[in-house]
């Protein structure tokens, strides 16, 4: 939140709980020369008010709420986008930039954020330890955990919390995210690959090639070359031009067009697409590339979680 915005709100609310104080007394004061209990001069509806102060423990009430509003602001971080609170508290790691930054934060203040993960590690740890551990420390396999009911739905929990945001709670993905219930893996489905991208993460780009393939005139042919590739009527003279074209992309797609797992280069013959398979959606990635970013969860989960979801969605690729 800006500063503006900050004092916006911050003056706002002082000057509403102090209105507030104000009117409490004002109201507390028995200024009318009536004694208390005695009928006042005005009716309304045939009702008669009368000069009844407003109860004790009412007013007491209220000026706590008073005193706890203005300590609150105080000893919180409420004020200013600059102002820690005179407790120096705060929910969340909002402007932490890595796991290692948090934890020292953790030390030197009261991040209940922090202290919550702490504590969960505590508690859940031995746990995910016992799931994936064999009785020598080291890890099961992917493919032996997949067949434990009870770790599945412990890696299907991480799964939810942490991937869906990008692969769908159904783990099928959408445009520009990996379908992980197939078994089409720009870097391998095997055991060591997935959880390598998991741990690691990845990083995929896909160079422009409008300019170095003459425009667009040289986009569209090597998309319908492309298209071809995996079984679509294209213009045959358009798909020719393209093939001689195609050998700039055969470094990465292969001379077949059927990908490399090395440099996660998508096959190209199958009618699996990631941003699409219209012949736009095939025209724009060549013509402007595309870039996806995988991040990397060792630091973020830690290799136990980082096991566990790697299990679930191998068990997913089992399936089929």
């Amino acid at each position: 939140m800006s500063l503006f915005w900050s004092m916006w709100i911050s003056i706002i609310t002082l000057i509403v709980v102090i209105g507030c104080a104000i009117l409490l007394r004002a109201t507390s004061k028995n200024d009318t020369g009536i004694p208390e209990g005695e009928p006042m001069p005005h009716t309304f509806d045939g009702i008669q008010e009368l000069n009844n102060p407003l109860p004790k423990w009412w007013v007491g009430l209220f000026w706590f709420t008073i005193f706890a509003a203005v300590t609150y602001s105080f000893a919180y971080p409420t004020f200013t986008a600059n102002y820690n609170g005179l407790l120096d508290w705060t929910s969340a790691d909002k402007d932490v930039m890595s796991p290692q930054e948090s934890k020292l934060r953790a030390k030197t203040s009261h991040s209940q954020y922090q202290r919550e993960m702490d504590l969960a590690e505590i508690k859940y740890g031995a746990v995910f330890k016992q799931l994936i551990s064999n009785d020598d420390g080291t890890y099961k396999t992917l493919s032996y955990i997949a067949k434990d009911p009870e770790a599945l739905k412990v890696g299907q929990r991480l799964f939810l919390q942490n991937c869906a945001m990008c692969h769908g709670s159904d783990a099928r993905g959408s445009k520009g995210f990996p379908n992980l219930t197939d078994d089409d893996w720009l870097y391998g489905g095997t055991e060591v690959a997935i959880k390598t991208s998991i741990m690691h993460g990845r990083s995929g780009v896909m160079a422009a090639w409008k300019d170095i393939l003459g425009g667009k005139q040289g986009v569209k042919e090597v998309a319908s070359y492309v298209l071809q590739l995996s079984g679509r009527r294209v213009n045959a003279l358009e798909a020719k031009a393209g093939q001689k074209k195609f050998a700039l992309c055969a470094a990465c797609h292969g001379a077949d067009g059927k990908g490399s797992y090395v440099f996660g280069a998508p096959n190209l013959t199958d009618k699996t697409w990631l941003y699409g398979g219209s012949r736009k959606a095939v025209e724009a990635t060549i013509a402007n590339g595309r870039g996806g970013v995988m991040p990397a969860w060792s630091e973020v989960l830690g290799e136990d979680k980082v096991h566990l979801i790697s299990a679930f969605v191998y068990s997913l690729s089992m399936k089929k």
